[in-house]
């Protein structure tokens, strides 16, 4: 009876996540020809970012890890954005794309990490081996890669948990995000926000990890009820996933308000 009640719920997890799962016909970034964002200046502190597409995106298309840099000093702190298009908690690490961060974070740095849109779909083929095992436990899938290599997926917490968990152990301040919201309103013109389950998730591994937690999906949604969707749709380069430079700014000042209230004000010196 568990055993069918969790399969129950699996379903319902993924015919909800399918609306978002959709984007997976987006292709997925080759950055291998770009050079990767670096400390400007190595005596002071830096703020890493790890994120996906929504973070840091292409032409039309901005992330508010572009635009967040405009809110510090470049005097007193390195703000790296290491996100790319594409990826989730799951690829980001089986990448070595945190393995990369990791092994350049020292004492005193901050990490600001947002990952989900990307982690939506199934964990084969389908969502071309993006999606992680939902929730935030310690179940795994064996997925087969188009190699013949065998892979274990981790869930969606796991893989913040070590990022959190890793860049804590070497003495940084980390800080995971909730997805920032789609663009979703309904026949009214009401905005319905998303990113419920994911934004508890995260929550949830931020309190096991004793790091920082920022809802970004409730903090942005809350803007773009007031806002309404009239002046909401031309934050938007897209249907509904990822923001102009407008959208991406608006996203980086609410991130940055949050960052200002977190306990103990670490970041207190560092803005403009």
């Amino acid at each position: 009876m568990l055993r069918l009640m969790r399969a129950l719920f699996g379903f319902l997890l993924l015919a909800l996540a399918a609306p978002l799962a959709a984007a997976d016909d987006r292709p997925i970034v080759d950055d291998r020809g770009q050079k990767k964002e670096d400390r400007a200046r190595r005596e002071l502190p830096t703020l890493w970012i790890a994120g996906d597409s929504t973070v840091k995106s292409n032409g039309a298309l901005r992330g508010w890890g572009q635009e967040i840099g405009a809110f510090f000093d470049p005097a007193k702190i390195n703000v790296v954005n290491r996100a790319i298009g594409g990826r989730s908690s799951r690829t980001f690490y089986t990448e070595g794309r945190w393995n990369e961060i990791l092994g350049q974070i020292r004492q005193g740095d901050f990490v600001v990490i947002q990952f989900g849109h990307n982690d939506v779909g199934p964990t084969d083929a389908r969502s071309k081996f993006r999606g992680s095992v939902k929730g935030i436990g310690d179940e795994t899938e064996e997925v087969e890669k188009p190699d013949g290599t065998l892979e274990t997926v981790h869930s969606y917490g796991w893989y913040l948990k070590e990022y959190a968990r890793t860049a804590k152990a070497k003495g940084a301040t980390v800080i995971l995000c909730s997805p920032v919201p789609h663009k979703r309103f309904d026949r009214n013109g009401h905005y319905t926000g998303d990113w419920e389950d994911w934004a508890r998730w995260v929550g949830a591994c931020a309190k096991e990890e004793q790091v920082e937690f920022i809802d970004l999906a409730k903090l942005i949604g809350k803007k773009y009820e007031r806002l309404g969707l009239e002046k909401v749709e031309p934050l938007f380069a897209d249907k509904g996933t990822h923001t102009t430079a407008e959208g991406a700014k608006l996203n980086a000042e609410i991130l940055v308000e949050a960052l200002k209230k977190l306990p103990g004000k670490p970041l207190r010196r560092s803005f403009n």
